[in-house]
């Protein structure tokens, strides 16, 4: 790269064959240039590489945006050249189904059922009573690979109520600030505080939670999902009790309704030009929108998202596109996962509609429907982003198996067991650019698609004891370990 001294800061033109071009109108071109252009134009002259190592790339990074948590510490780091390296890299990785398999612990002495959240600074496993903390490195440069996700230690919760949901929610600059839902029905804000150097990750941190600082809504039964956008939570309990909080206000709680029915996700979206909550259920109508207004929660449908089947009756988990997917940046698509193995993508601005069907509003038809045709397990949790902003993953209910579409091409599938192949559903997922994190009954585990991955990237797990039954098996390059992958093709 051309330093920026080299070239004085006013506008300059370049000359070429009769083309005469001032650099501002060069800099507009770049815009609606894609990887290989831009490469080939920067090859033109100094002057011309410059512009495109100065705005080109910045302008292809804003155009294409990847998601990741992990990552956003080191991207600020990195030049806008190495970004999008790393960017091409991992796609390349996801066209051809590479990565590393990492489990990040040994299975658990029990099974459990647990979910993980993610954040610029960490991750969190809640599992039983106990958050389990994974920090995340900084990679100053590409070149020094990519940043690690390492255990910090852990949080135990005395009176060992076990948590059913956890989600960061705003707390400054913190970002190690949760709202954790439990078995009895509390909901309560919980700061993580960093640990000290001298603590050893062997030793859990114990953390005492006070009952005199409660979010939201007090219900009777446990807390199944809480999603959070902006300043707004949304809770939901197992028999349908829903509670909108503003976290921003001394009086938190907007709104309660009761969806009357088995419930067992939700997600919410502040960001649209109608704010909207979703709820996944096992009734007549799984899926179905209700609209966020300044002063309450809607308590009539706004949307009944239709199954593809009408035997379809129970939705387990929602989620959104990504910014830069192939379908554009909306924010009233919503994914979700169903009890028959499907995963569907609704547009709710689509005028597709189940004509004949009475009822107000008439259920929207789905615009994509994904499935692996060799499995119709239920989909426990779904997530999106990953190569090129265009991949829907999906954990399914059996043998730890994520399945793995790509909306350019939703028939080309494929599958793959996470480490270990215990016989467990994947209760959670999280799909960033290159990376995504799950997690089983018995431990967490991630999939790296990028490069500069290292046996440092991710925790060291020493050999298993016989008590362990750990089934790992390393592959050759001492850095992922062994999976079992297949597609979904028949042919």
């Amino acid at each position: 790269m051309i330093p920026s001294s080299s070239y004085p800061q006013k506008a300059m033109t370049v000359e070429a064959a009769g083309l005469i071009l001032p650099s501002d109108v060069l800099i507009i071109v770049m815009k609606n240039l894609g990887i290989e252009d831009l490469i080939n134009l920067s090859y033109t002259c100094k002057f011309v590489n410059f512009l495109v190592h100065e705005f080109g790339w910045s302008l292809y990074l804003k155009h294409n945006v990847r998601p990741s948590y992990t990552l956003q510490l080191a991207r600020r780091s990195w030049s806008f050249f190495d970004q999008v390296r790393y960017d091409v890299a991992s796609d390349r990785c996801w066209a051809q189904a590479k990565f590393n398999a990492r489990p990040l612990s040994h299975p658990w002495r029990s099974k459990l059922q647990p979910i993980i959240a993610l954040s610029a600074s960490v991750l969190l496993v809640a599992a039983g009573h106990t958050i389990y903390v994974y920090h995340i490195t900084d990679s100053p440069s590409l070149d020094d690979g990519a940043p690690g996700v390492l255990y910090e230690g852990s949080y135990s919760f005395t009176d060992r109520r076990e948590i059913t949901s956890i989600t960061f929610i705003p707390d400054g600059h913190s970002e190690r600030t949760v709202a954790v839902g439990f078995e009895d029905g509390h909901i309560h804000r919980v700061f993580l505080p960093p640990f000290q150097q001298e603590q050893s990750n062997n030793k859990p941190l114990t953390l005492n939670i006070e009952r005199d600082s409660p979010l939201g809504l007090r219900i009777m039964d446990l807390v199944e999902s809480l999603t959070c956008s902006d300043n707004m939570l949304l809770s939901l309990s197992s028999f349908g009790t829903v509670g909108l909080c503003n976290l921003s206000s001394d009086s938190p709680l907007v709104s309660a309704i009761n969806l009357d029915c088995r419930s067992w996700t939700s997600f919410i979206c502040m960001k649209s030009s109608t704010p909207f909550t979703a709820f996944g259920t096992t009734s007549p109508n799984p899926l179905v929108v209700h609209a966020v207004t300044p002063s309450a929660l809607s308590p009539t449908p706004l949307a009944i998202l239709h199954p593809t089947r009408e035997r379809s009756t129970a939705v387990y988990d929602i989620t959104d596109a990504p910014p830069s997917a192939p379908w554009g940046s909306s924010k009233q698509i919503v994914v979700s996962g169903w009890y028959d193995g499907a995963v569907q993508v609704h547009d709710m601005r689509s005028g597709r509609r189940d004509s004949g069907v009475t009822g107000t509003p008439a259920p929207l038809r789905p615009m994509l429907t994904f499935r692996d045709p060799w499995s119709d397990e239920p989909i426990y949790s779904v997530s999106c982003g990953g190569g090129s902003s265009s991949f829907v993953a999906a954990g399914t209910a059996r043998h730890s198996v994520v399945a793995f579409w790509d909306v350019r091409r939703p028939t080309e599938g494929w599958s793959v067991h996470a480490p270990g192949n215990d016989s467990s559903p994947v209760y959670s997922l999280i799909l960033e650019s290159s990376r995504v994190f799950g997690v089983t009954q018995s431990r967490p585990f991630v999939f790296d698609f990028g490069p500069g991955v290292t046996k440092e990237t991710y925790p060291f797990l020493p050999a298993s004891t016989r008590s362990q039954h750990d089934s790992l098996k390393l592959k050759k390059n001492n850095i992922g370990y062994c999976v079992t992958q297949y597609n979904h093709s028949r042919t």
